[in-house]
């Protein structure tokens, strides 16, 4: 079985009121050095494809038909073994 490990963030140019509220949160705790906090999401899927390259196919599909937003997320992601 292999396993996908998927990284999703908003586009640089997309602004992330998440990520400044939780910059801010940070700030009141203390944390004075921080410059950006971007917000993301982690999607982890097994998978029973035959060969990594499948894997990696499907995988491509999923993110750009449905798991990102291609107007205003970018994704990138691996394949491993499980």
């Amino acid at each position: 079985m292999l396993k996908a490990e998927i990284k999703i963030t908003l586009r640089k140019t997309v602004a992330d009121p998440q990520g400044l509220t939780v910059k801010h949160a940070l700030e009141s705790l203390g944390y004075k050095g921080l410059e950006e906090v971007r917000i993301g999401k982690l999607i982890t899927i097994k998978l029973k494809s035959k060969s990594a390259k499948e894997a990696e196919r499907e995988t491509g599909d999923m993110c750009k038909k449905l798991l990102a937003n291609p107007i205003i997320e970018d994704f990138k992601f691996k394949i491993r073994k499980r």
